[in-house]
């Protein structure tokens, strides 16, 4: 059986739109949603996925661009 394949931040937004029309004002946290709505997703059985995490890319290149800064001096 091949494994079924989606969103995840699919699922997060139709668990909202379903509590807001229940008349709930559901929030993810107060800063960057990225960690709460992923566990929300591990609360569904869902394993989020690093790929659909912007905090993963913006690391990745301020680390790029530290590694810049080190090997070619400031810019």
């Amino acid at each position: 059986m091949s494994e079924e394949t989606y969103n995840p931040w699919t699922v997060v937004n139709v668990v909202f739109h379903h509590l807001a029309d229940q008349g709930l004002h559901p929030t993810l946290g107060d800063g960057h949603p990225g960690e709460p709505a992923a566990e929300l997703l591990r609360a569904l059985g869902i394993r989020p996925e690093a790929e659909g995490d912007t905090r993963q890319r913006t690391d990745v290149h301020d680390h790029l661009a530290e590694l810049r800064r080190s090997v070619f001096g400031e810019p």
